[in-house]
């Protein structure tokens, strides 16, 4: 995966919009259509508002947006390791 297509999923998997998300950083919705189609790179403080507002640890945020070439998986273990990674945050919500 990479940095838009995590935000993306990170995103829907909160059940938030563009907008509620952000709202919460200080940003329009139209500037994370940007970051979601990969037209603007984030600075590494926007990451840690990002993590924050979507309630996601930062260490596993980037490494679901570690691209292929980092951690070479087939896409099973890849969807696999996804899936469980998402669990495992929303446990931490309970």
């Amino acid at each position: 995966m990479n940095f838009s297509d995590t935000l993306a999923k990170s995103r829907k998997h909160r059940k938030m919009s563009k907008k509620d998300l952000a709202n919460k950083i200080g940003k329009s919705a139209s500037y994370i259509t940007l970051l979601e189609q990969g037209k603007r790179e984030p600075n590494f403080s926007l990451v840690d508002d990002l993590c924050k507002a979507l309630d996601i640890p930062p260490s596993v945020f980037m490494f679901l947006a570690s691209q292929e070439q980092d951690f070479p998986m087939s896409d099973e273990l890849t969807t696999k390791i996804e899936t469980l990674m998402y669990q495992l945050i929303d446990d931490s919500d309970t």
